[in-house]
């Protein structure tokens, strides 16, 4: 029916990381004898004085691109004279395949591997979101990729504590239609749930083994969210027994916060507060071949998806 809108939300993992986290990966980059691991998508975020990519363009930073953090292992275990550093971003999706390249790590006595931790927990950034005032949504779609992980019963609260629906759904074409469809049944009911579209991949409490690797190798703690500011238990530090992977200690001195580039809107695109459209740089300064924010660096960005089927690109 006509008037249903969807809505970006803090779904990009490399929208949501802040600028700190990159100048940390970047000053990482340039110290000797390091080599920084990164995803693709990693390179071209803004940190204090531009990317990953230009370091390694104009500062000598030193920078591959991976696709899985395995590979950093490898590198490690056969170049024990340099340190690997793996810039490790995500959410639950991803953040097993980091935890068990510990593992792996620890068991083979690989001494020169660090990770420098800067992942984001959904279902925390979820109720931060929800708590902010005005928000002005009548449901979720809630990604099946994180919940084959998690779960879906870690996203209860949203029903219950919001009074808001969520469904669970798969990434096609017909998993979005349909669980828009089922968002709109329950608003019609006046009944809240959280259902699960996605039973192909993803069930109620998720993947077992996965989350006790998590357990094992990650503990807890405040992250910093881009637009949201710091939100409570959302992030995840390495745990006393495996601090000595924290590449935080190869870091001389505080990195201090660094601020989006001026005009750019990406924390109110990721809080659904603003559409990228509002942005002043939408387009002109800010495109996908030269990204001014991080919302128009990835693919999953509400900016570049906004700008590449939104009428935005020429």
């Amino acid at each position: 029916p006509a008037g249903p809108r969807l809505i970006s939300g803090p779904g990009c993992p490399v929208c949501v990381t802040p600028g700190r986290e990159v100048e940390k990966a970047i000053r990482l980059a340039c110290e000797p004898g390091v080599l920084l691991f990164c995803f693709p998508d990693m390179l071209r975020v803004p940190g204090a004085c531009g990317s990953l990519e230009t370091a390694r363009a104009t500062r000598g930073a030193r920078v591959r691109t991976i696709y899985s953090p395995i590979e950093a292992l490898e590198f490690a275990a056969g170049e024990p004279g340099r340190k690997a550093v793996i810039f490790g971003v995500g959410f639950e999706t991803t953040i097993p395949i980091f935890a068990s390249v510990l593992r792996r790590a620890r068991e083979r006595g690989i001494r020169n591997l660090f990770l420098l931790p800067a992942f984001k927990l959904l279902p925390p950034g979820l109720a931060a979101l929800l708590s902010r005032p005005g928000i002005g949504v009548d449901g979720l779609i809630l990604p099946g990729n994180v919940t084959a992980v998690i779960g879906a019963d870690a996203y209860r609260f949203i029903a219950a504590r919001h009074r808001l629906p969520g469904v669970v759904a798969g990434f096609e074409t017909s998993d979005i239609l349909r669980a828009v469809l089922m968002l709109l049944e329950m608003i019609a009911d006046g009944e809240p749930r959280i259902l699960n579209e996605y039973t192909r991949f993803s069930d109620d409490r998720g993947n077992a083994a996965a989350l006790a690797a998590v357990r094992e190798v990650f503990a807890p703690r405040d992250s910093v969210w881009r637009g949201l500011g710091t939100v409570p238990g959302s992030g995840l530090g390495l745990n006393e027994a495996y601090a000595a992977f924290d590449a935080g200690t190869l870091l001389d001195g505080e990195v201090p916060p660094v601020p989006d580039p001026p005009g750019c809107i990406c924390g109110d695109v990721i809080v659904g507060a603003r559409e990228p459209e509002e942005c002043t740089l939408f387009g002109g300064r800010c495109t996908p071949s030269r990204p001014a924010g991080a919302c128009m660096v990835s693919g999953e960005g509400a900016c570049a998806a906004h700008y590449l089927y939104g009428g935005g690109a020429a």
